[in-house]
């Protein structure tokens, strides 16, 4: 939208020209999803707390999780709103790369507030079944990774970049579908199982997006992505805009959802976040990468799995409680030094990620 402005105002003054920049538009739409939500948090906030849309905590969890049962949740509503926003306003509205990361984001948003909802409505902290959940990620996933191999117009779009190795990337062809359906899914609930303490998915969240962005840049520009050897995707640049809009939108629920926090983001919040990542990852081909910088994410959903899987084989249990920072937890770290040292994992990881770059 910005850009039809700026190229009609340019017309009267040459300098609102500077508005076709890509790196001008990333920075004002990262700034305008931190206004939105330092503007209007505190609004959503007093309303969630009237409306007593509070979350509900697990019988079976920490203690210590018992003090934050009436937390505002749902916060997360004000990140999607914010993103959704400025990408909007800030983001040139002709790349299809754009609308296929807006449609997994709000999809999996809306199947995150229904899920919230019942939660809160109904005082189930179970929230939607899991087979329900997974029917309706699958769908809105599905109709995303359809549409986007059958829109693809490169052989760059449909191949997977291996990091590290130089020319061993692999076409995948029909493939493309099921792998990236499985990237969007996975990230979605990855980061969904990692949002159980104060600040500890958020900003996992906004330093992967910032890694992301920088990718997208770099391989929406020719030079640079021939240099590092990596896809070089038409239209791809402009995720930088809504990477830049999730490090913004992100900052901004920091501010309410930092130890101890006035409000969780909840599965609207997480659920459309991770599905988020994992688009941006599939248009910019990079989704090992996204793997690397998004460990900590990994990690907390391979602990339930692995959890799980030995409860039903052995009916012994690997972690105190999974996923893994719940484990931390009962062996006595507090929560502040856990989300810490989680965020430090993940600064270090994204370095990693981004360094694959170069080393082809």
């Amino acid at each position: 939208m910005m850009i039809l402005l700026g190229g009609w105002l340019s017309q009267l003054d040459s300098s609102f020209g500077a508005v076709e920049y890509i790196t001008l538009r990333a920075i004002f739409s990262a700034l305008t999803a931190l206004l939105i939500c330092l503007l209007f948090g505190p609004r959503l906030i007093r309303w969630l707390t009237a409306a007593k849309i509070g979350q509900s905590v697990r019988d079976d969890g920490p203690e210590s999780h018992f003090s934050k049962a009436g937390t505002p949740t749902m916060g997360g509503a004000m990140i999607v709103v914010a993103v959704a926003i400025s990408t909007l306003l800030w983001s040139d509205l002709a790349v299809k790369q754009v609308w296929f990361v807006l449609f997994v984001t709000v999809g999996f948003a809306a199947v995150g507030w229904v899920d919230d909802y019942r939660k809160v409505m109904l005082s189930n902290s179970a929230g939607l079944s899991a087979k329900e959940k997974l029917f309706w990620q699958t769908l809105i996933a599905g109709i995303a990774v359809v549409a986007a191999y059958f829109m693809a117009t490169e052989q760059a779009e449909l191949t997977l970049t291996i990091p590290v190795f130089k020319d061993a990337d692999i076409h995948l062809g029909w493939m493309f579908i099921p792998f990236a359906f499985l990237v969007i899914v996975g990230t979605s609930n990855a980061v969904n199982l990692t949002d159980g303490l104060d600040g500890l998915a958020i900003l996992p969240t906004v330093m992967v997006a910032a890694g992301l962005g920088l990718i997208s840049y770099l391989a929406g520009h020719a030079i640079f992505a021939d240099y590092l050897h990596i896809p070089n995707i038409s239209g791809s640049g402009e995720l930088t805009v809504f990477c830049s809009a999730m490090i913004g939108a992100g900052l901004g629920f920091l501010w309410f959802n930092t130890y101890p926090a006035q409000v969780f983001m909840g599965d609207v919040g997480a659920l459309s976040l991770g599905a988020a990542l994992g688009a941006v990852s599939i248009m910019v081909r990079q989704e090992l990468v996204l793997f690397i910088m998004g460990g900590i994410f990994v990690l907390e959903a391979v602990s339930v799995i692995m959890q799980v899987t030995s409860y039903k084989l052995t009916g012994k249990r690997i972690f105190k409680m999974a996923p893994i920072h719940h484990h931390f937890e009962l062996k006595g770290w507090p929560e502040p030094r856990i989300i810490v040292r989680f965020w430090i994992i993940t600064v270090i990881l994204v370095l990693i990620g981004l360094s694959t770059l170069k080393l082809r």
